[in-house]
């Protein structure tokens, strides 16, 4: 898939990112810093994807991070599942890039199990970038001076190893165990969506969690990359299930196809993927 051949629905989720993206830039650098920065991006980027959902699709269901949750969603045929800010703390530090807008659309299928996620996008607003569903990134040139210096969420690659991004203050128990199944480093590394983006831009090979996380900070993340022809799954290798009542998805593996087996294989033989 080419940007050419984008639905509607997957150039909206794009546009969005990008739109919501410019504003958390542009208020990056007008003074508010750190707790009180990442609230007032949450609250704003929260109102506007809001306010351009309810215009563009007036029938869709809404499921935010910022917003209380209806449940009448889990009877609609469509809806949106967005985290306006992913990485609120690495947000308001100012100065780092792995931070990140989430949008995308869950959509019913005739049977349950052709239920999927149908549009993602993932905002990298700090390095102007958008990854959506199809192959062709989206360049959106961060507005004012609250974007950070750079193309990449990581440093250029010294070696042939494979890179594990994982969170720096919850990084899963089986951590070690992946890293030596597959001969790889483990990088730290902000957010959900600047972690699976690191994955899908070729920066890294996979992502590992398991400290948990809820539904709005993997749906538009594991979008793109299934899309992309990536393996997105949960950590016992059962596939990742949304638009339902509970909202609490605790653990995640993005990776390169060719290292799923290895990853799922080293994670069951630590015992945690049993749940």
């Amino acid at each position: 898939m080419t940007a050419a051949t984008r639905t509607p629905d997957q150039q909206l989720a794009v546009d969005l990112a990008i739109e919501a993206g410019r504003l958390l830039v542009d208020l990056r650098s007008s003074g508010p810093t750190g707790r009180e920065l990442g609230d007032i991006g949450d609250r704003r980027a929260n109102t506007l994807l809001l306010e351009r959902l309810a215009a563009a699709r007036p029938d869709d269901a809404v499921l935010s991070e910022e917003a209380a949750d209806d449940l009448a969603r889990v009877d609609a045929d469509r809806v949106w599942i967005i985290d306006p800010v992913d990485g609120t703390r690495e947000y308001g530090l100012g100065d780092r890039p792995d931070w990140a807008v989430h949008v995308a659309l869950w959509e019913r299928g005739g049977d349950p199990a052709l239920s999927r996620l149908t549009a993602a996008a993932v905002g990298l607003p700090a390095l102007g970038v958008v990854s959506g569903v199809d192959d062709d990134e989206v360049y959106a040139a961060p507005v004012g001076n609250g974007g950070v210096d750079g193309g990449g969420l990581l440093p250029p690659r010294t070696g042939s190893r494979p890179r594990i991004v994982l969170s720096a203050s919850r990084p899963p128990r089986f951590a070690d165990a992946v890293a030596e199944a597959v001969g790889g480093d483990l990088v730290p590394l902000g957010s959900a969506g600047a972690k699976t983006a690191a994955v899908v831009r070729g920066e890294a090979d996979a992502y590992i969690h398991a400290g948990g996380q809820y539904q709005w900070d993997s749906a538009a993340p594991a979008g793109v990359a299934l899309a992309r022809g990536f393996v997105a799954v949960r950590i016992d290798g059962s596939p990742l299930e949304y638009n339902v009542a509970d909202t609490y998805l605790p653990d995640l593996v993005v990776c390169r196809a060719d290292l799923a087996d290895a990853i799922l294989g080293a994670i069951a033989d630590e015992g945690a993927a049993g749940r």
